[in-house]
């Protein structure tokens, strides 16, 4: 994917604009932190904001199960235009305008589901519900657990099973 162009930074509307943004966090915002706790207390392991290499492309995963190749996205409302929630600002439109719109082509360009290279890729909103986010990620965590054991079972294990007592 070729690198996009970055955009000028605009002019500031306030003091209380700039405070506010400031305090928007790049990672471990607070429904990720949701997230990750819920999935900890479940007993799953992972690795955060991780790189993963897409072939075509790359993408910083919120989630990711390096062993199992699942990456789980968790985009915000405002920074990904949530058809639900996503606002466009009234002020500096010509800075976040297209901003915004560089977002969503980008996540069109990553889409859910199987991918080629091996990867399950969940993208999920920050304001969907936490216990359901939590338990699709679970059970596809767990689905390709089971797949990789059977098949690493399978491939390294001679069936039947002889006892030499």
């Amino acid at each position: 994917m070729p690198e996009m162009p970055r955009l000028p930074y605009p002019v500031p509307s306030s003091a209380a604009v700039t405070a506010r943004m400031r305090l928007n966090r790049k990672v471990d915002s607070r429904p990720e932190t949701r997230l990750r706790s819920y999935l900890h207390r479940a007993g799953l392991r992972f690795r955060k904001n991780r790189s993963i290499d897409f072939g075509e492309m790359s993408a910083v995963a919120d989630v990711v199960f390096p062993r199992e190749h699942v990456a789980v996205f968790m985009d915000g409302c405002f920074w990904h235009s949530c058809p639900d929630h996503g606002t466009v600002p009234r002020v500096n439109r010509d800075y976040w305008l297209p901003k915004l719109a560089r977002t969503r082509e980008r996540d069109r360009q990553l889409p859910s589901g199987p991918h080629a290279t091996g990867w399950l890729i969940i993208r999920v909103w920050e304001h969907d519900p936490l216990q359901a986010v939590a338990s699709s990620v679970f059970e596809a965590v767990e689905s390709r657990r089971r797949v990789t054991y059977n098949q690493n079972v399978s491939s390294e294990m001679p069936w039947p099973i002889k006892r030499t007592t």
